[in-house]
């Protein structure tokens, strides 16, 4: 009888944890930069999803990769919807594409794997991935406008002393 129960319970576990695997999976997303960098020394970069499987499979916990860097995927209140955010450094972000890859848990473990031994990531398959665009931030005017405060009145400061010499000479 207690064999019977092991049997049983291993059999219903096995199932549920083939059930709760995401089978093509349908994402949309949208996506938020920021595009204002003149006082801030980061750039915050925010994808939301939501993911369909048709398999009828609903709040799997998911994980991303962007860049080597790992992060866990935060459900938004629904079943099936989550949001990963990130920062990046103003001087280190670049302007166009990044690949977001998510992860459901089994891919999550041989991404992990192949971080630890030192493998091409590239050989792990994400379940989707997801394309957030950068069009890049605005850092400011190319001259301060102090300075360029400072040069109009060294200006005209000049003109009016050399105007002053003529005048008086």
């Amino acid at each position: 009888m207690k064999y019977l129960i092991l049997v049983s319970f291993l059999f219903f576990y096995i199932v549920s944890v083939q059930c709760s695997t995401c089978t093509k999976p349908e994402v949309t997303a949208s996506a938020y930069t920021t595009q204002d960098a003149t006082v801030l020394t980061n750039i915050a970069f925010v994808a939301e999803f939501s993911l369909k499987c048709s398999n009828g499979v609903k709040g799997i916990p998911l994980y991303a990769e962007i860049n080597g860097k790992t992060l866990p995927a935060a459900k938004t209140g629904e079943d099936n919807k989550y949001q990963v955010s990130w920062i990046e450094e103003v001087k280190k972000s670049r302007t166009g594409d990044y690949s977001l890859n998510l992860y459901d848990e089994e891919g999550y473990g041989a991404l992990r794997k192949a971080l630890r031994s030192g493998e091409d990531i590239s050989s792990v398959k994400p379940l989707v991935t997801i394309v957030v665009n950068h069009p890049g931030a605005y850092q400011g005017p190319w001259v301060n406008s102090e300075f360029m405060a400072a040069v109009l009145s060294i200006l005209v400061w000049y003109l009016a002393f050399t105007a002053k010499s003529k005048l008086l000479s």
